[in-house]
């Protein structure tokens, strides 16, 4: 599907948590506009699917659906600028994001970074931080630490395959784990024990 009249402002979205979508509905009607992005009724005018083209005064924006952070998590392709829009499947800064939000997350998120390098990419724009102008480097980077950790759940379980949730997060996290860090850090290695035990 291709959308047409660059004349046109148009609101693109990656996926549905707050600090994206949360005023989403509000400057689409103070700018009278439609919002285009993955399937979330009430807030997507013009739902987008993998493939699918929004046109611009600058090239088209080409949907890739790369799941992971969410189920419907969607980056936008700017083939004319090899260019990619991440929303929040990359981070500008360090080596890792949220990858914890539904069953099979982590075999999307490693499948979406792959996905990536299989695009010729000269940048990459995440919702959150600088551009990362090193695009290979970025993808290798975030599949490092996330590999990483998969290893070190997979060492804990054969060490002792009766762990709780408890001691791995003692032996994934260290003891210096901030409390108000713990349920996220909790959320995160239940993700990853559901890829390594699936």
């Amino acid at each position: 599907m291709a959308v047409q009249d660059a004349a046109e402002v148009r609101i693109v979205l990656t996926h549905g948590h707050g600090d994206h979508s949360g005023a989403v509905a509000a400057l689409a009607r103070s700018v009278g506009c439609k919002v285009f992005g993955p399937e979330l009724p009430g807030l997507v005018d013009t739902p987008l699917g993998d493939g699918d083209a929004v046109s611009t005064d600058d090239g088209e924006l080409i949907a890739v659906h790369t799941p992971g952070h969410t189920e419907e998590h969607l980056s936008f392709h700017w083939p004319e600028r090899r260019a990619l829009f991440a929303g929040d499947l990359l981070l500008g800064e360090g080596d890792t994001t949220w990858v914890a939000e539904y069953p099979g997350c982590v075999a999307d998120y490693l499948r979406s970074l792959e996905r990536l390098r299989s695009l010729d990419l000269a940048v990459i724009y995440p919702a959150h931080g600088p551009p990362l102008e090193d695009p290979p480097a970025a993808l290798d980077r975030f599949e490092s630490h996330r590999r990483s950790r998969i290893e070190q759940v997979v060492e804990a379980l054969a060490d002792r395959p009766d762990a709780t949730l408890d001691d791995l997060l003692l032996v994934v996290y260290g003891d210096l784990l901030p409390a108000t860090m713990r349920g996220a850090a909790a959320k995160s290695l239940s993700a990853l024990l559901d890829y390594v035990r699936g």
